[in-house]
């Protein structure tokens, strides 16, 4: 039957607020079309072929009773608990092992019928038999509470994995708190050893700016040690001169001595003193005097000639030495 065709017969299975779809050969759920019939509380899909409910199935929350015995379902989905109106189900006759968890969340849930399902031993355990109503029933119940059960062991276990990932989160963060504050402390020391380095390169440069002024300043005293040594054998050439200067004052005390003598002379000449006693003798001794000075010219000149000649050796002397 195609879905064109589903559609156009799907208002001749209602009856009521109920809609007949057994024995339809289905593979399949016609979801969207019983979404249009929101006053279709009762809908019979046994004896199909019917291998899985869509997710889409679970959205028909107007479900009151749903019929799916006599299927070949395997699973169901796992929002199943959101049919919060559904109050009757059929399961007989399926190929279920288990059912999803949200099935604990079905708390209209007042019938129910699991027989001849290959479930798991602790469901079937729960299921029971459903021979009538009384047990049908108890089958609910039971089906529920033992899936509660399991939604407590569930949550108990995701709480566990959610505190574990809590714990691994915190361990991660301390871990990235600890690595950040390693590389922050790397950061400190690097600008430590940078600012250390810089400090000796200052202290470098000051040394060696030190060294060359030392270097600068040790020249410059050699300089002048340089230049005393220089000094000196200036005051060593300029030493003779004081002779020079003594001969000088020497020869200038005879021209006076001898100028006294002629002038005491020309006194006694122009007095008219020649004749007395203190006159003759002055005349006398200016005669003798200027005698020996003519006689004596030379040897001063000789001696003078001697003495200056002696003076400039001696500085030559000293610069040889």
């Amino acid at each position: 039957m195609s879905k064109n065709s589903k559609v156009l017969n799907l208002k001749d299975k209602i009856s009521g607020n109920e809609v007949d779809l057994s024995l339809c050969n289905l593979t399949e759920v016609p979801v969207k079309e019983l979404a249009l019939l929101p006053k279709a509380t009762v809908v019979d899909l046994s004896c199909n072929n019917i291998t899985s409910l869509p997710p889409e199935f679970c959205s028909l929350t107007h479900l009151v009773k749903v019929d799916l015995s006599k299927n070949q379902l395997t699973c169901l989905p796992d929002d199943l608990g959101n049919l919060v109106s559904l109050q009757h189900l059929d399961l007989y006759n399926n190929k279920l092992t288990a059912l999803p968890i949200s099935f604990s969340q079905l708390r209209s849930l007042k019938w129910l019928d699991l027989k001849d399902n290959p479930l798991e031993p602790g469901l079937a355990k729960a299921a029971g038999d459903c021979l009538d109503e009384k047990q049908c029933k108890q089958c609910a119940s039971k089906v529920l509470e033992h899936m509660r059960a399991i939604q407590d062991e569930v949550d108990r276990a995701r709480e566990k994995r959610l505190l574990r990932e809590k714990e691994l989160e915190k361990k991660r963060e301390a871990k990235q708190r600890e690595r950040e504050a390693r590389e922050k402390e790397a950061r400190k020391r690097e600008k430590a050893e940078e600012k250390e380095k810089r400090r000796k390169e200052y202290k470098a440069q000051m040394a060696a700016l030190a060294a060359q002024e030392q270097q600068q300043k040790k020249k410059s005293e050699d300089k002048k040690k340089k230049n005393g040594q220089a000094t000196d054998k200036v005051v060593v050439e300029s030493a003779p001169k004081p002779r020079r200067s003594l001969v000088g004052l020497v020869f200038k005390l005879l021209l006076l001595l001898l100028l006294g003598l002629v002038g005491v002379a020309a006194a006694c000449q122009l007095a008219d003193l020649q004749k007395e006693a203190m006159c003759v003798p002055i005349r006398a001794a200016m005669n003798d005097g200027l005698s020996w000075a003519k006689k004596q010219e030379d040897v001063i000149r000789q001696l003078v000639q001697n003495l200056s000649s002696v003076g400039v050796q001696q500085p030559a002397l000293h610069l040889a030495v």
